[in-house]
């Protein structure tokens, strides 16, 4: 690899991976109204955009574009859609830490894991429930509270 004199040392051929992992995962257009295919009509350009930014640490994500879906449950969910280049370079990210990442994981952690699923950890469930006679449910809302809550498990005051 070639020093560029950047503080930081990605690849341009990085940017033009994750570029491609980009595109085949397809996605609207963010606040920027730039689909995938306008974004393709400078690509060259664009990638350049985004390695000199990243690698001379003057990156900065624009905003994203909010979109209202409905919840099964009834309601709706605000869901955040990135740009095309700031997915780019998401995607730089997620390729340069991930490997180093995914070690520090548990087995039995599923969420946005490489080769894990929700499906995976359906199966998973599904084999524990003829082993084990006990549930353990969690609730993700409730976390703020653990702490005010601690005489409910058992645990000290000095933990």
């Amino acid at each position: 690899m070639r020093a560029t004199g950047k503080p930081f040392n990605i690849e341009k051929k990085r940017v033009y991976e994750a570029y491609k992992a980009v595109k085949s995962n397809g996605g609207a257009a963010g606040v920027d109204g730039q689909t995938i295919e306008q974004f393709e009509a400078d690509l060259k350009n664009n990638l350049y955009k985004i390695w000199n930014r990243m690698s001379s640490g003057t990156y900065f994500p624009p905003p994203v574009r909010a979109v209202s879906i409905p919840k099964k449950s009834g309601g709706q969910r605000i869901l955040g859609v990135p740009t095309v280049a700031d997915r780019v370079a998401q995607m730089v990210v997620k390729q340069v830490i991930e490997p180093d990442l995914d070690v520090v994981f548990l087995p039995d952690s599923y969420g946005y894991r490489p080769r894990k699923s929700a499906l995976d950890a359906v199966g998973v469930t599904r084999e524990r429930c003829w082993k084990y006679d006990w549930v353990l449910e969690f609730d993700i809302k409730g976390l703020s509270t653990i702490s005010t809550t601690r005489s409910c498990c058992g645990l000290s005051g000095n933990t």
